[in-house]
């Protein structure tokens, strides 16, 4: 087996008192650049922890990339038949 492409995605977050955010960056082999973004809050009652919110909030941002790359493909696959796709999930 070989690989064909990979694809590397870059993360960014920024945090606010007790709220993280977080956006992913994908470039795919066509030029095409998603961005997904995602949240966490922190409960008042819980106590500090940084990396946990930002594993919450990426996985959120990632979340959404997926979702996106899905709906891409799904249009791409469409797009030659010109017929309609059951959703890919």
């Amino acid at each position: 087996m070989r690989t064909l492409v990979g694809w590397h995605i870059e993360m960014e977050f920024a945090e606010d008192g007790d709220r993280t955010r977080a956006a992913a960056l994908v470039r795919l082999s066509d030029g095409t650049e998603l961005r997904g973004h995602g949240s966490s809050v922190r409960h008042h009652d819980d106590r500090p922890q940084l990396r946990v919110g930002e594993e919450v909030a990426g996985a959120r941002a990632l979340t959404d990339l997926a979702m996106q790359l899905l709906g891409k493909a799904q249009e791409e696959v469409a797009r030659p038949t010109g017929a309609p796709m059951a959703p890919l999930m």
